[in-house]
């Protein structure tokens, strides 16, 4: 099952757009289509466009809606380096740290990788805190996104030509896609302080909506994937008892939500087996079974919602594994090789097909 982040937007950081189906991803694509217009005698040419936006084309919109651009690069359908982005993690600047003598910054976990400047090649001879510049990009987070506004005000709308209606619309990224993203962007990068940062922001944003609508299931999940991500940073930076108990808070939320959703289901299964590996490492036996059993449970009952899935039946053969793992160091022999042919059956099923 390939995984979808309640934040929609934000599910693919790297992508260089959030393009609509039928668009082309990327500029290469476009060229290798052109190309192959011309070997095929395709008489259409690609229409000049200028990268400031002042083109024909710009100008007299034919689709009636005239797509959001920032020119910074921080907007839904954009992706590019801003000018408070790190260059080396590509995510905005945590700890800004700049190189003597060529004043390059980036991350202070970044740049403490390298001995020469990654953009001029000059010696670091020290790295010194850009405490100016970084208030600036904590300024800019809090405030970005702010503004409460629906995706498309009607009141922008203006007749043009023929009677058609061009739609202006917002220019910004949803906050919390945006904090995401940058967190992903980071934590990719290996800069999980980075990522920690911007995933406590974006937990807290929710909990205040949460406190303000109450638990809707579309902020209980956004919650949950967050709270779980923050498990991840935590695991990550060697601190198992605040791991487990962003895991444990991740469960309590998307515990609450309907089990009809497959990805749901999954992330839920996923954070119970993260709470029973943190234990299984520490020595609580007892306590991982548990966690591993109830993570078996709700993929079994998700499988059987939809039992034509064949990730549905991985995520149970796994399950049933680690359950019998733990049945195995308690001493519990019969119990775990039962468990293991049973997901060496379900395993087998899948070759099959």
């Amino acid at each position: 099952m390939t995984p979808v982040c309640p934040f929609v937007k934000s599910a693919r950081p790297d992508d260089s757009s959030s393009k609509k189906s039928g668009e082309i991803p990327n500029k290469h694509g476009a060229e290798h289509e052109g190309k192959a217009k011309k070997e095929s005698g395709d008489s259409a040419s690609i229409s000049p466009k200028c990268p400031f936006g002042y083109d024909s084309a710009s100008a007299s919109p034919k689709s009636g809606s005239i797509s959001p651009k920032c020119p910074l690069g921080y907007d839904s359908q954009t992706f590019k380096i801003g000018p408070l982005s790190c260059v080396l993690c590509q995510a905005l600047l945590f700890d800004s740290s700049r190189c003597v003598p060529c004043s390059h910054v980036y991350c202070k976990v970044c740049i403490s990788r390298f001995k020469d400047c990654p953009l001029c090649g000059a010696d670091i001879e020290k790295i010194e805190p850009d405490t100016n510049l970084q208030a600036i990009v904590d300024q800019f987070i809090e405030g970005h996104a702010r503004i409460k506004r629906s995706h498309v005000d009607t009141d922008k709308e203006e007749e043009v030509g023929d009677n058609k209606k061009v739609i202006y619309e917002d220019v910004s990224l949803e906050r919390g896609a945006f904090l995401v993203q940058h967190a992903m962007r980071a934590f990719r990068s290996k800069n999980v302080e980075s990522a920690k940062s911007r995933l406590s922001l974006c937990a807290e944003d929710i909990r205040d909506q949460i406190e303000k609508t109450g638990n809707t299931s579309e902020l209980c999940s956004q919650l949950g994937a967050v709270l779980g991500m923050l498990g991840d940073c935590c695991r990550t930076l060697g601190d198992p008892g605040s791991a487990a108990a962003y895991f444990e808070e991740s469960v309590e939320f998307l515990s609450k939500l309907p089990t009809d959703n497959q990805e749901i289901t999954h992330t839920l299964s996923v954070s119970l087996n993260k709470v029973g590996d943190l234990k299984y490492y520490d020595g609580d036996l007892e306590a991982a079974r548990s966690y591993y059993f109830r993570s078996l449970n709700v993929r079994r009952e998700a499988m059987k919602h939809h039992s034509n899935v064949s990730s549905q039946t991985l995520d149970v053969a796994v399950s049933l594994a680690k359950v019998a793992d733990a049945d195995r160091s308690l001493g519990h022999e019969h119990e775990a090789l039962d468990k293991f042919q049973e997901a060496i059956k379900l395993l087998e099923c899948l070759t099959k097909t």
